[in-house]
């Protein structure tokens, strides 16, 4: 420790610029895994944060919401078996709005949900609808210039609705959802009901156990993380962003195993020298470790503080959610990922000869 830190004092500059390189590198894992947690939410922020644990839609419809259709009968069937707070319908459209006598359209999903079921969404501005042709919009939407009052046309049917209320993360597809209640959902619902189907599935709130006794018929079960992974594009988008994440902290690990090395090759002689005075080569590793794990820290709470310091200044419309249990465990990670590339200096520290270290200083 003692020669760990009397080091870095004598070297500033050489361990300022070191460490001004693993703040980048460490402000750059964090920032793109942020940004891929916030594509990921916002792909499909109102099928995680609501509470249904599984869902029953029709067979084949591989796991995505949008393919599947049922019938009243057929969800009537599924509610029967459970008690009445564990299930509720659901309904899934993709559509496009304007403002009356506008003509700016903004991409939205339609939730059509019981308003006294457990996939009513918790409001954060307004007051509940009671009408209607009243509804509850995710808070996106007022980047596209809606407010609470603000009237929405539907660009398929012509119908137009009220928003009294807004919610927060409650996104589909990239888009923001607007929650209606069945009788405006008949308004907007663009299928043949009697040949297609009313709903597009059954939401549960159930245990694995009853969910797996439940008797289907046609429908099929699937959960609420394998209804996510069917969104379109969603598995396809975390795949690719997952894969830069994972091949940052490989890049990390080459890039500090190198600048390490490069600083323990110029001290070679140093490091003899200590050794033949009767310094052990574990006493050495401790330190080469213990310049590691300090520069490592303060380089990530620097890097913490710049991601955090630059989401807060993030426009809302940009996907961007960094929890603190996120950001720590990506940290320990790339703590791990930094020692690991000092390992090549530790080998070569153990491999110096005291003699021939002296030969060359001389």
């Amino acid at each position: 420790m003692f020669l760990a830190l009397r080091e870095l004092k004598h070297a500033k500059l050489r361990y300022i610029l070191i460490g001004l390189i693993m703040v980048l590198i460490a402000w750059l894992v964090l920032f793109v895994t942020g940004l891929a947690n916030g594509l990921a939410n916002d792909n499909g922020a109102a099928i995680s944060s609501n509470k249904a644990t599984y869902y029953v839609l029709q067979k084949d419809s591989d796991n995505r919401l949008t393919r599947s259709n049922l019938t009243a009968s057929e969800t009537d069937s599924v509610a029967k078996q459970v008690k009445k707070s564990e299930s509720t319908n659901l309904g899934v459209q993709m559509g496009t709005i304007t403002p009356p006598n506008k003509d700016k359209k903004t991409d939205i999903t339609y939730f059509g949900i019981d308003k006294t079921g457990f996939m009513k969404p918790a409001i954060t501005e307004g007051t509940e609808p009671e009408k209607t042709k009243e509804v509850v919009a995710d808070i996106s939407l007022k980047e596209s210039g809606y407010k609470l009052g603000s009237k929405l046309k539907d660009s398929a049917t012509g119908e137009e609705f009220t928003i009294t209320a807004f919610t927060k993360n409650n996104t589909f597809s990239h888009s923001p959802v607007i929650f209606v209640g069945w009788d405006a959902w008949k308004l907007v619902h663009q299928t043949n009901q009697a040949a297609e189907g009313e709903y597009n599935a059954v939401a549960l709130d159930v245990s694995e156990s009853t969910a797996k006794n439940l008797s289907l018929g046609s429908m099929e079960l699937s959960s609420s993380k394998e209804v996510l992974q069917g969104i379109p594009g969603y598995s396809e988008e975390q795949g690719s962003l997952l894969m830069m994440i994972a091949f940052l902290f490989v890049i990390a690990a080459f890039v500090l195993a190198a600048f390490f090395y490069v600083i323990t090759i110029q001290k070679i002689n140093q490091f003899g020298i200590l050794k033949a005075v009767g310094a052990r080569t574990a006493y050495l590793g401790r330190s080469i470790v213990t310049q590691v794990v300090f520069l490592s820290v303060v380089s990530l709470l620097i890097g913490n503080g710049l991601t955090f310091g630059l989401a807060a200044i993030l426009p809302a419309s940009m996907p961007f959610t960094l929890s603190p249990v996120l950001a720590i465990g990506c940290s320990a990670l790339f703590l791990v990922v930094a020692v690991i590339g000092s390992m090549l200096s530790l080998y070569r520290v153990a491999k110096v000869d005291a003699l021939e270290a002296i030969g060359r200083a001389n």
